[in-house]
């Protein structure tokens, strides 16, 4: 066409000039038609010259010449740069049409342009062209060299600017670009390839990133084709020849050497794919030497850059990298030549290579890789789980078994790997990570390049995710982590395989690598475990011991104690194992040691210890030399290193800096004092089988540095005060390390020898710490450290005193004497300063603190008698303190000095600590004389003077709160405690501010984890002391509101921070059932007021929340850590807080079992119990009828079950006859599997004991079917165990008769289950008739025998045999005995185990057991079962059908089969050209657009056109038509149309501009289709579309409007056969597709499968459709092609197999029959 009309111009014009310089008159806007008629003209006229069939008529070459060189610099070129005028000035919002309209006409500009410099008869148009729009691309360029930069400023000097656009630069490029000469153009081509790369790479922060995307998109592929020279230059300006490349890091995993950012580098490598890796048949070399044409498949950076592509964050890079090994892949198989990409490392595989006869296993390796790869942008484990076993075939393929090599890099495997880590799908991630651990530990690969970078690098960096190491259910509560059992054999087995050199260094990395970021306690921990478990090799040195150091810091950050514990121990394991000890010495070891924390981790005595013990024994010859900063050099023994360490820390600093000086910090006297300890023990253990005398005489040389300054406290005044600080230090950390929890309590010869030198200084010590005391020597703030010290070690002493007798304990009790009258001597001295001074103030600070050791330690041995101390003066002295009395501050001078010396302490703190330790002293007196408190102050006897009035003491307490800081009231609560129960009566309002206030306290505290669980036992202790609860339920005051509201705040606090209410549960539980010998001092039963607080017991009965998975993840972990028992020192040394939420309902349910039913108030208390949980019961059933299994729900509903199990011993009759309706009620409620054992249970056993209530039983079964149809299974099972039942009836035949009525009735219901558990009743019912020989029975023995014997003998194997024999075998009918297995153990942890509750529901019998604060005896009757019930597994009949077929399905080594989406890799690069018109880009991307268009502009829905979208996209129509294109933003859109809009073009025009729309289409030859039924509508079945059709879709609601319909030339319809009148939109457009289809060319439409096999294929021939069935498929056509005259809709079979339809309604009408 376009030909006709260049042809008929031409003919029609005498003077070409003329016609030339007409076509150049532009109007505004320019018409593309005008542009495109003078591009055709030109190209004929270039074709007439190529032919030399120039006529007569045309002018002189020369004259053309010109001709040309104005149209393409007067008209051409100002035309391209008008157009970047109006494309600055559109509006942001501008229409697809004049965007269209624009881009025809730069096309049209570009391709006259060509034809213009061609015909311009020379190169300087062509060069001049390119010349100046490269300078304006140049603008674009980042930076630009310095021959471009002359050049612009040359330019910008003369004035000149450059007019062109981005998009008109690259236009006029891409159409002269190739009317340059290689050879004497190729500076200039060279220029243009490097201003264009430039541009196209760009930098991150691009503004414009558009740009680039069309340069690689237009210029670049031009460029590319253009020429060679053109192609190197791009090459060489991507990638450096293999000469050039740099290094990469080690591994190969390094960045892409001289690349910028990686998405950049492969859209360019993309966009010049054709020619970098040509197919056969296409693309070339242009005839240029060998070594001007790059060569990819050899290139080292290409690769790297397509594996950085591979696993890159961004998607669309992600498939560029893709599409680029596709190609390459093909290519390799099309040309069939050798190559390869030569690692730099001559002993690693190639990263490519390929071998033609080798053709056929490396395609299936890159199949199934490319497969691979691209199934993981899918991110959906069901999609991607059955992809993984290909995995195992890849490296099949990638290692050489006899070489034991790697054929392929393993690199490659590492991108699949490092995708699966990096997915959002964190099940994905854990895949992978699983998958590869296992794979390296059972494959065993050779060494691989890379592999250590990469386990150091992506896979500890997923291994850092804490979800990952949840535990699969199939594994047992308190089982290790799956992960963590992965991860500690592949780490023992990856490191077994590396030389030593490797080892170490792999090892170093590995340990650094957990020192690089803040681990969560659970990734920390096994990975230290994983660490522990490497067999011992020497291969870490001091910078190791520095590296593990620094992990035990980071480990530090944790909140979970064990699991911290936990972790120190398997580091400090790690470095025993890893250490060699020749390349550290002593005190690196000892400094390593120091990162522990002994109270967590390293006790003395625990098995740690002793291992530690054991390793520095065997290796204490062999440690390297110790630096000789502790005076000697060289190598020595433990024990000499310990001596000299114990001298040098001894030595008396260089210059004493005088009685003001600071304390020495704490950590030299730890680490002295663990390694005297380790050093002892060590020698102990080297001397066992000899003399112990002689490792006692050691330890005494060691310590006798000690001993002789401590000796010399008392009598040398002169000694440096650092010194003895340090002194006073060691001993105090050798005491306490000592008595730890774990140590050694019995025979212990380094604690005798430590005792008995410390007893022998005991004198001098103490005349040393009273005179320090009380001399006025302390006096500033940093001193009150130093008083904090020496009142430790006074404790120390006494304590010491009381474990080896107070024989010769006088001397300490004269000292403590002494200390406390110099106290109160001067606290009563310094009340009558008037002026504060700072020395003054600091000793009334250290008097109180004295007195305030003295009362604790007095209260402590109160059991002694020690009348000698005048406790007199002291308790009149506490009586007369003016309670929260200030230190007041010193004088401002004073105070400078006082900032200056102290290290950070406040003047705050030191008030605090002044008040703090006057409630002390006074809680001290109060627990003296706590039972002679008076009840109102007007009964106060004369005689108690000590103790002051107990109301003005509780209001000082609330005024103390309000002071001191939350980590200080502790002392205060203790007081209240006592108070409280006493004035409750008298003065409740005063009680109840208090509660409000000490609750406030508590609350704040909830975030703080050290001081929090102190103050809330003490919170606990005074606001639920029994005296307190019994008051307040007697006046039934605003005190028991408030109790009652502190109980629920307590409740909901535990919801968020577990062990809250196991504090309160076991205080309230313990008070009421184990009274204190002061609860016995009650007038009434402390039990009393238990009733009265019934609703805490119930909470505590049916408390748990559904945990977070992290929660549970915490839990499970240390659950774990429990486990190991005392394998795992931190189980020793850490104290069990008994937080864990199922010790709520063992301590609710321990105390409900120590109830006595013969007790009066405990029978109340239980009946009053066991109503409110059945209306629990029913509340939670009336809120809501139907709930999930394992829902909140249906955890509570069981709870409240398994309570009343408990319960049941104690009911009796007259109880039971008011709740048993109550219990038939719940058996006709739906419940839960779980919920129906227990409660069918419960009425086993009241029948059993109680038969008097069948009768009540056997109306359940009279009930309506409606009532009945979902709960009388629930009936029928309690039959089941009639045989439990009737064992208490000395007449069983009535029962017997009774009991075969009911159930031969529902043997005939039509419900399967019914009639599965009537028979299953039935059969055992008959049984125990025939036993009994019951004559009354013999007219029916011939019915049931015969009904019995047809149901064991049921043909097939179906689901019905197979549902009669798992009834059968179920536990609750086979093995349960609801009396021998009433256990505790059966109720919590069996029962729920069967009955397949999740696991935080399973409470084992260890728990119960475990949890001492309510004792029962070991011996308990009700602990353990005593049948094999505990031993089954679970497997509920009705259940177990479900998953049978997918567990078959996952055992599969590798799938047969696989989902695959359609991804035409061909392709694959669809975003080179998004900018095209949508033929170009359909040219482009190799799609066929056929030339339908539809027009959805009256629909509305985002839904429906987001699917009409998709829909298009597939079936190739050429664009959609929509109203606006701002639906293509909606999220509805987007989720159907899933990506479609970006390659499908898409027209916006309105509903109003539809009429002028249509018309414009007609012009263009198009018929305007309506789908819409009218009275002339054609039948869609019989209408044949036109190739060019317009298909015009009607609104949702309304259809076409039918001022439209005039505009239509025709109106089709789809025959329908139901009652609706239309199909959805959606629908119909996939209908009018196929239809159009099935009028054009042959097609597969697709396949119909069933439970994974194929049964028939659609095929789409000319204008018929073929249906292929398969031999294996069950529908047999020929069962009903035939077999009625009404099949009009098919035709003859071309094959027994196949059938012909006749168009596509009929397909859906054959699908209704197949169906």
């Amino acid at each position: 066409m376009e030909r006709v009309l260049a042809e008929a111009l031409l003919s029609q014009s005498q003077d070409l000039r003329v016609l030339l310089r007409a076509l150049c008159v532009w109007e505004s806007p320019t018409p593309a038609e005008r542009v495109e008629t003078l591009r055709f003209l030109l190209q004929r006229l270039e074709e007439e010259q190529e032919g030399g069939g120039v006529t007569s008529s045309r002018p002189a070459a020369p004259l053309l010449q010109e001709a040309v060189r104005e149209v393409a610099t007067g008209h051409l070129v100002p035309l391209l740069q008008g157009l970047r005028g109006s494309q600055a000035g559109a509006p942001a919002g501008e229409s697809s049409a004049p965007r269209d309209r624009r881009r025809r006409v730069l096309r049209a500009a570009g391709g006259a342009l060509r034809s213009c410099a061609r015909l311009s008869g020379g190169p300087q148009l062509a060069a001049g062209l390119v010349h100046e729009a490269l300078l304006d691309l140049l603008a674009l360029r980042p930076s630009a060299g310095p021959e471009e930069e002359k050049e612009e400023e040359a330019r910008a000097a003369s004035g000149e600017r450059g007019g062109l656009g981005a998009e008109e630069a690259v236009e006029v490029l891409v159409a002269v670009g190739p009317c340059l000469r290689p050879r004497e153009d190729r500076a200039l081509l060279e220029r243009v390839a490097r201003v264009a790369l430039a541009v196209a790479l760009g930098d991150e922060d691009d503004e414009e990133p558009g740009v680039a995307a069309l340069v690689a998109g237009r210029l670049l592929p031009a460029l590319g084709r253009s020429s060679a020279v053109a192609l190197r230059a791009l090459w060489d300006g991507l990638l450096p020849r293999p000469e050039e490349e740099e290094e990469p890091e080690p591994g190969g995993r390094g960045p892409v050497p001289h690349a910028p950012r990686v998405a950049r580098l492969l859209l360019v490598l993309s966009a010049l794919a054709e020619r970098l890796l040509p197919t056969p048949g296409v693309g070339g070399a242009w005839g240029a030497p060998e070594e001007e044409v790059p060569d990819a498949w050899r290139c080292h950076g290409f690769w790297r850059a397509v594996q950085a592509g591979l696993v890159h964050a961004d998607g669309l890079t992600r498939k560029r990298a893709r599409y680029l090994l596709q190609r390459a892949v093909e290519a390799s198989a099309g040309l069939g030549a050798e190559c390869s990409c030569r690692a730099r490392d001559a002993n690693e595989p190639s990263l490519f290579w390929w071998l033609d006869k080798k053709k056929g296993q490396l395609l299936k390796f890159w199949e199934n890789y490319i497969l691979i790869m691209e199934t993981l942008e899918g991110n959906q484990i069901h999609v991607i789980k059955p992809v993984l076993p290909k995995l195992n075939s890849l490296f099949d393929c990638a290692v050489s078994e006899e070489k034991a090599c790697w054929l392929l890099h393993p690199s490659w495997h590492m991108c699949i790997y490092k995708r699966m880590f990096e997915s959002e799908n964190k099940t994905l991630t854990k895949e992978g990570i699983m998958h590869f651990l296992e794979l390296c530990e059972t494959k065993g690969l050779p060494g691989a390049p890379g592999f250590s970078e990469f386990i150091i690098g992506p896979l500890m960096e997923a291994l850092s995710e804490s979800s990952l190491y949840s535990r699969s259910p199939e594994h047992k509560t308190g089982s290790c982590s799956p992960l963590g059992m992965k991860l500690q054999t592949f780490l023992v087995t990856y490191v077994s395989l590396l030389s030593e050199d490797k080892k170490s260094s792999f090892l170093l990395k590995f340990i650094k690598k957990m020192t690089s970021r803040h681990w969560c306690a659970v990734p920390i921990l096994f990975l230290s475990r994983a660490l522990a478990h490497i067999p011992p090799c020497k291969v870490l040195g001091v910078e190791g011991l520095l590296a593990l150091r620094d992990v035990l810091q980071c480990t530090m950050i944790t909140h979970q104690i064990l699991l911290r514990g936990a972790a120190q121990c398997y580091l400090l394991q790690t470095a025993m194992n890893l250490i060699d000890v020749e390349k550290v010495s002593f005190s690196d070891v000892s400094n390593f040691l120091m990162s522990l924390r002994q109270e967590e981790s390293l006790g003395r005595g625990t098995a740690l210890w002793t291992e530690l013990c054991d390793w520095l024994r065997v290796n204490e010859n062999y440690f390297g030399e110790i630096p000789s900063c502790i005076g000697f050099s060289g190598r020595c023994s433990l024990r000499v290193y310990v001596q000299s360490l114990v001298q040098d820390y001894i030595k008396s600093p260089t210059m004493e800096t005088g009685g003001n000086c600071f304390m020495p910090d704490w950590y030299e006297a730890k680490l002295v004092a663990m390694m005297i300890l380790l050093a002892a023990d060590v020698e102990e253990m080297k001397n066992k089988y000899s003399e112990r005398k002689k490792t006692q005489n050691e330890l005494k040389v060691v310590l006798h540095p000690l001993m002789d300054v401590l000796m010399k406290l008392g009598t040398n005044a002169y000694i440096p005060l650092l010194k003895t600080d340090k002194c006073l230090q060691l001993l105090l950390k050798l005491l306490q390390t000592c008595s730890l929890k774990g140590s050694l309590t019995h025979d212990d010869g380094v604690l005798t020898v430590l005792q008995n030198s410390v007893m022998s200084t005991a004198e001098s010590i103490s005349e040393f710490l009273v005179r320090r005391l009380t001399a006025n020597e302390l006096s500033t703030v940093s001193d009150l450290e130093r008083c904090h010290l020496y009142l430790t070690m006074l404790s120390e002493l006494v304590n010491l005193h009381g474990k080896v007798g107070w024989k010769n304990s006088d001397s300490i009790w004269r000292f403590i004497s002494l200390l406390k009258n110099a106290s109160i001597l001067h606290l009563q001295d310094i009340s009558s300063e008037k002026e504060p001074k700072l020395g003054k103030q600091i000793q009334k600070v250290v008097s109180m603190a004295c007195l305030s050791v003295v009362c604790g330690i007095l209260s402590q041995q109160s059991d002694l008698h020690l009348d000698f101390l005048d406790t007199e003066i002291l308790e009149n002295f506490i009586s007369s303190f003016h309670l929260n009395q200030i230190v007041r501050k010193p004088h401002a001078e004073e105070q400078n000095s006082l900032f200056e010396e102290s290290s950070s302490q406040g003047w705050g703190r030191v008030v605090a600590q002044y008040i703090h330790d006057q409630w002390l002293c006074l809680s001290f007196l109060l627990n003296k004389y706590h039972t002679l408190i008076p009840t109102t102050e007007g009964e106060m006897e004369p005689f108690l003077h000590v103790i002051p009035k107990p109301v003005g003491i509780l209001q000082s307490a609330l005024e103390a709160l309000t002071i001191l800081p939350s980590d200080q009231v502790l002392p205060v609560f203790h007081c209240m405690k006592i108070l409280v129960p006493k004035l409750l009566y008298s003065s409740e309002s005063l009680c109840i501010e208090s509660f409000d206030m000490a609750w406030k306290i508590i609350y704040s505290l909830s975030n703080t984890q050290l001081i929090f669980w102190s103050n809330l036992k003490a919170f606990v202790q005074f606001v639920f002391d029994i005296r307190v609860l019994a008051v307040a339920a007697r006046i039934k005051g605003q005190a028991y509101s408030k109790i009652k509201e502190i109980i629920y705040k307590i409740i909901e606090m535990s919801t968020t921070k577990t062990g809250v209410l196991n504090i309160l549960i076991s205080y309230c539980c313990r008070s009421w059932i184990v009274p204190t010998s002061d609860d016995l001092t009650l007038s009434q039963d402390p039990f009393s007021s238990a009733r009265d607080y019934i609703e805490l017991i119930i909470e505590g009965c049916i408390f748990g929340t559904v945990f977070r998975r992290d929660q549970r993840l915490i839990q499970n972990v240390q659950t774990f850590i429990e486990n190991l028992g005392h394998g795992c020192a931190a189980n020793v040394v850490t104290e069990n807080t008994n937080r864990d939420d199922h010790y709520v309902r063992v301590c609710t349910i321990k105390f409900l079992c120590l109830l006595d039913g013969s007790n009066i108030s405990h029978k109340m208390f239980i009946e009053d119990l066991a109503i409110k949980l059945l209306d629990k019961d029913e509340l939670v059933s009336r809120s809501r009828t139907r709930y999930y299994v394992n829902s909140l729900q249906h955890r509570v509903k069981n709870r409240v079950w398994q309570t009343l199990l408990v319960l049941f011993p104690k009911f009796d009759q007259n109880f039971l006859d008011q709740i048993i309706d109550k219990i038939f009620e719940a058996g006709f409620v739906n419940n839960q599997a779980s919920i129906k054992y227990l409660i069918e249970w419960i009425i086993i056993l009241i029948l059993h004991k109680f038969p008097q209530f069948l009768p009540k039983f056997w109306n359940c079964f009279c009930y309506g079917e409606e009532k009945l149809k979902m709960s009388v299974c629930t009936f029928l099972s309690v039959l089941s165990h009639l045989d439990i039942i009737i064992q208490n009836i000395s007449e069983m035949k009535p029962v017997l008769k009774q009991a075969l009525t009911v159930v031969l009735q529902w043997c005939f219901n039509h419900n399967f289950s019914v009639r599965l558990y009537a028979l299953l009743a039935l059969k055992k019912i008959w049984a125990m008739c025939k036993a009994l020989h019951v004559e009354e029975f013999d007219a029916l023995t011939a019915v049931i025998e015969s009904s019995l014997h047809q149901v064991e003998n049921m043909h097939g194997a179906g689901n019905a045999k197979k549902n009669w024999q798992r009834i059968q075998e179920h536990f609750f009918f086979a093995t349960f005995h609801p009396l021998k297995d009433y256990s505790l153990e059966t109720i919590f942890y069996t029962l729920p185990r069967l009955s397949e509750l999740v696991e935080d529901e399973w409470i084992t019998i260890g728990k119960f057991t475990k949890f001492t604060d309510i004792p029962i005896d070991s011996a308990f009757q009700w602990y353990l079962s005593q049948t094999e019930l505990c031993e089954l597994k679970p497997s509920d009949w009705s259940q177990e059908d479900i998953g049978s077929n997918s567990v078959e399905g996952d055992s599969q080594s590798e799938w047969i089969d696989v989902q695959k989406k359609m991804i035409p890799w061909k392709n694959n690069v669809l975003d080179l050209g998004l900018d095209l018109v949508f033929q170009d880009r359909a040219a482009k991307l190799g799609k066929s657009i056929s030339r339908l268009i539809v027009v959805a502009s009256l629909i509305d829905k985002p839904t429906n056109l987001g699917g009409l979208c998709r829909t298009c996209e597939i079936f190739g129509a050429s664009a959609l038509v929509v109203g606006s294109l701002h639906y293509i933003s909606d999220k509805q859109f987007q989720h159907l149309s899933v990506s479609a809009e970006q390659w499908l073009p898409l027209v916006e025009v309105k509903p109003l501009q539809l009429v002028d729309y249509l018309q414009k289409k007609k012009t263009e030859g198009y018929t305007t289709i309506g789908v819409e039924q009218t009275a002339k509508s054609s039948d869609l079945t019989e209408y044949c579309f036109p190739e060019k059709s317009l298909l015009l879709l009607g609104n949702e609601r309304e259809g076409i409007p039918a001022n439209l319909i005039q505009h239509l030339d025709v109106c089709v319809e789809i025959p329908q056969h139901g009652i609706i009148r239309s199909l959805n939109v959606h629908a119909l457009q996939r209908l009018e597709d196929a239809e159009k289809i099935c009028t054009g060319r042959s097609s597969s439409l697709g396949a119909l499968s069933t439970n994974g096999r194929k049964e028939l294929q659609l095929e789409v021939c000319e204008n018929e459709v073929v249906i292929h069935f398969y031999s294996s498929s069950q529908m047999c056509p020929g069962g009903w092609v035939g077999r009625s005259s009404s099949n009009s809709y098919l035709q003859d079979s071309p094959s027994p197999n196949s059938i012909k339809v006749k168009n596509i309604c009929s397909i859906y009408t054959l699908f209704s029959r197949l169906s």
